[in-house]
């Protein structure tokens, strides 16, 4: 893809820009009931269930968290504490951006249009994004969209307000599942992987892959 057929970059938030530390705060909240040997295999199904309540009709990310976590709790045959839930959601806006992302972003924000299409609620995403310290040309919601990623019902809007089509874009994020599978069905025509360790990549899905930020404007040839 030409660096002139593209006319905004967009991206996944969090874990691709913002660190997401899910992970971690599941592995603490719930160190008295889960055996340290056992917690890889239940954070992975409490991933796996937030990304099934998604894939459902439309609800705040307060309470994809709430239900993934008791439905995985259920599986566990573990207490379910819903204090969990709302301690995780609180603590989404304070997260900052990964090491790689500031300078580069701010760098590339002032070559092109900066987007950011995040699986978040609108009182959350803001905090984030200024922790990022660049100019975002625009940032969507599924809250906005009504419509959480993987479905393509969230990219459709974000093309809308955008005023563009999918042959429009570069589309950067660290999820395959979440994202790029989603935008390949799409037909964006430039989707670059960016490999944090959270997700095996799938090559056949995405045409690059990097390992950070930093090297974003190389690969789109700006």
């Amino acid at each position: 893809m030409s660096p002139s057929a593209i006319k905004f970059v967009t991206f996944d938030c969090y874990g691709t820009l913002t660190h997401f530390q899910i992970a971690d705060m599941t592995r603490t909240l719930l160190a008295d009931r889960i055996n340290s040997p056992e917690m890889d295999a239940f954070v992975t199904d409490f991933a796996n269930f937030r990304r099934d309540e998604v894939l459902g009709p439309w609800k705040l990310y307060r309470d994809v968290l709430e239900t993934a976590l008791a439905r995985t709790c259920s599986l566990w045959g573990i207490e379910h504490r819903p204090h969990d839930g709302d301690a995780m959601y609180q603590a989404v806006p304070t997260w900052g951006p990964h090491p790689d992302v500031a300078e580069p972003l701010a760098r590339l924000a002032g070559k092109i249009p900066l987007v950011i299409l995040s699986n978040a609620s609108n009182d959350q995403i803001m905090h984030n994004v200024e922790k990022l310290n660049a100019p975002f040309h625009a940032v969507y919601t599924a809250e906005q969209a009504g419509a959480y990623k993987p479905r393509l019902a969230a990219f459709d809007y974000m093309f809308d307000q955008l005023g563009c089509t999918p042959a429009d874009v570069a589309h950067v994020s660290a999820s395959m599942r979440y994202d790029l599978i989603s935008a390949h069905d799409l037909r964006i025509p430039s989707r670059i992987y960016i490999n944090r360790g959270y997700e095996p990549s799938a090559p056949y899905y995405s045409t690059a892959e990097i390992s950070s930020i930093g090297e974003l404007a190389g690969v789109l040839g700006l």
